[in-house]
Parts: structure tokens; C-alpha cells; sequence
């Protein structure tokens, strides 16, 4: 005869149960990386060989036709940005060196003022590391495009998975789970399709204007920013200052300045006007995080997962949101993770 857990009992389970599974992940992180963006790449590629494949095209034609543009778009962008991180990995410490004499010189400039620094908040603040600190990022997501093969390897397989998804969703009532069940299922998916698809479009058009901004400025590495503003969009709130911040640096040591405000006003105005305006209107306000959900998010999984994991972090926590909110009893839980109206 077995007795029932007590309360306190099935707190201490649940919780060693999930520090093993999270240990669990963070030694598995190069196995989940190129999984999770298989996954994430699969997701967003599936509503386009869906419009296919309404439009009469056979289904394995149309996976053809989505996975040669995947490899396509894929190898377009290993090779820029591949190129780009590489020249700019090479003079990163030429970049340090000025931006610390840069923080120098404003530094004596208060001094002058009469405006005392404390020393404690001149060793926190260090421009340079925040530089490096995006240069081990962008080698962190450049390290797994060398698994690049595995990844298109899992897209093929997801997609040709996913093709039949819906027809399972239609029969699984037969192999005993419940209607509801079902329903949950159905919903989620559909939702998480919806939000990937969305996101991703946005985050290009994001990516775009700011690239070719700052190309037509002049700043260095233009294609380097509008990749990194593209990546980081996916992370509202916190993500486009974190883009902005290391290109108005650069921008301010190679060129002064007045190009490091008009810079900075890009990505302003840019990130005013599609997270304000256009991705409300697309993604319903429903859909969103709150800004400790994000910062959260960002530290637990660039934790576990390393750089890339930052970048999925939010892709991952808005999954785990959409899930609670297509089910009745947990909706109240997805609205805790949501931003406050």
C-alpha cells in the first residue's frame, strides 16, 4: 500500500527532477543547439511549403523547392556573415584599444568638470569587454554553422514530418487520446507557426533597414549589424539596446561623433516604429513578454545553451507561453509570463 506525497514532498521532487534536467541540457548543449535551430528553421519554412502545396505543387516537390531556398539563403548567409565576422574578428583589438581611449578621454573630460567618477564605477564600466563580449557571441553563432550539414539534415526530416501533421491531428482521436488533447495540440501549433512565421518576417525587415542605413552612413560592417539586429529582434524589449549599442560604438570611433547619434536614431526610430506600430498590428499584444520574463529568459538560457542560447531564448520562452495559453487550465499562468496591459 503506497501513501500519497505530501505537498512539500512533490515540491522537492519537481524540483530535483527539473535541476537534473536542466544539468542534463546545459551538458547536451552542442547536441540541442543545432536541434533547436533545426527546429526553429523547420518552423518557419513550413507555412511556405504549406502555400505550395495549395497551389497544387506535389509535396515532395514542394519540400524539394523549401529546402533548396533553405540551403540557398543558408549558404548566402555563411558567407557573409562569415566574412564579415572574420574581418571584423581581426580588428577587434584595434577597435578595444580606441574605444577604451575613447571612455579615457571622457572620463578626464569629467574630471576637468569637476565631475568625480567613482572607481568602482569606472572598472565596472568597460566598453572594450562589451565589444569582445559581442565578438564571443557572433563566434558563438558562427561555430555552429561548422554543423550546418546535420542541421539541413534535421530540416529535411522536420519538414517531411510536418507535411503529414495535420492529417495525424485528424486521426489521433482514434488512437485513444482525448478530443481535447487533440484540440491542445492543434492550437498550439498553429499558434507557434503563426508567432515563428510573424517574427521571423519582421525580424528580416528589422534586420534590413538597419543593415542598409548603415551602410548608406558608411559604418563599417553593415551587413554584421543588420545580421545581429535580425537575431536580437527575436528578443523584444532588451534586444534591439543590445544591438545598437556596440554599432554606435564603432561608429563613434570611426567616424565621431554626429554619425554615432544618426546611428543611434536609426535604431531608434526603426525599433519605435515596428515594435510599436507594425508588430502589434500583425502579432496581437497578447503574444508578448514581460520585460523580467525576457532578462530572465535571456540569462538562464545563454546560460545553459551558451551564445546562441540567448538568441533562442525568447523563441523558446514564447513556445513555453503558447503552450499555457492554448489550455484552459493554464492560461492564467501564460498571463503571468505576459507584459502588464
Amino acid at each position: 500500500m503506497t501513501e500519497s506525497f505530501s505537498t512539500v514532498s512533490r515540491v522537492i521532487i519537481v524540483t530535483a527532477a527539473m535541476v537534473v534536467i536542466i544539468a542534463g541540457m546545459k551538458q547536451a548543449a552542442p547536441l540541442l543547439v543545432p536541434f533547436l535551430l533545426s527546429v526553429f528553421i523547420a518552423v518557419i519554412s513550413f507555412p511556405f511549403m504549406s502555400s505550395l502545396q495549395q497551389k497544387g505543387l506535389p509535396k515532395a516537390l514542394a519540400i524539394v523547392v523549401v529546402i533548396a531556398l533553405v540551403i540557398l539563403l543558408g549558404f548566402g548567409f555563411a558567407v557573409l556573415v562569415g566574412s564579415s565576422l572574420s574581418s571584423f574578428s581581426q580588428s577587434l583589438p584595434d577597435y578595444q584599444q580606441k574605444i577604451t581611449a575613447q571612455w579615457l578621454l571622457l572620463l578626464q573630460w569629467f574630471d576637468g568638470k569637476g565631475i568625480a567618477i567613482d572607481e568602482n564605477v569606472r572598472e565596472m564600466i568597460n566598453p572594450g569587454a562589451a565589444v569582445a563580449f559581442l565578438s564571443s557571441i557572433l563566434k558563438g553563432f558562427g561555430s555552429v554553422l561548422t554543423n550546418s550539414f546535420l542541421i539541413l539534415l534535421m530540416v529535411v526530416f522536420l519538414l517531411m514530418e510536418a507535411a503529414g501533421l495535420t492529417q495525424k491531428f485528424s486521426g489521433i482521436s482514434e488512437t485513444g487520446i482525448k478530443d481535447d488533447d487533440a484540440e491542445f495540440a492543434q492550437v498550439f501549433v498553429d499558434k507557434l507557426r503563426h508567432y515563428m512565421s510573424i517574427k521571423t518576417i519582421i525580424s528580416i525587415a528589422t534586420g534590413l533597414v538597419i543593415g542598409v542605413s548603415l551602410w548608406l552612413i558608411g559604418v563599417d560592417y553593415p551587413v554584421l549589424w543588420g545580421v545581429l539586429a535580425f537575431m536580437l529582434n527575436f528578443v523584444p524589449n532588451i534586444g534591439s539596446i543590445i544591438a545598437a549599442v556596440p554599432a554606435v560604438m564603432l561608429t563613434l570611433v570611426q567616424m565621431g561623433v554626429s554619425p554615432a547619434i544618426l546611428v543611434a536614431l536609426v535604431y531608434l526610430v526603426t525599433n519605435i516604429v515596428i515594435g510599436s506600430f507594425i508588430e502589434p498590428k500583425y502579432m496581437g499584444r497578447g503574444l508578448g513578454l514581460s520585460t523580467l520574463v525576457v532578462f530572465v529568459s535571456l540569462v538562464f538560457w545563454g546560460w545553459v545553451l551558451g551564445p546562441v542560447g540567448m538568441l533562442l531564448s525568447v523563441p523558446l520562452t514564447i513556445t513555453v507561453k503558447l503552450a499555457l495559453d492554448s489550455k484552459a487550465e493554464t492560461v492564467w499562468l501564460g498571463h503571468l509570463l505576459g507584459p502588464v496591459e
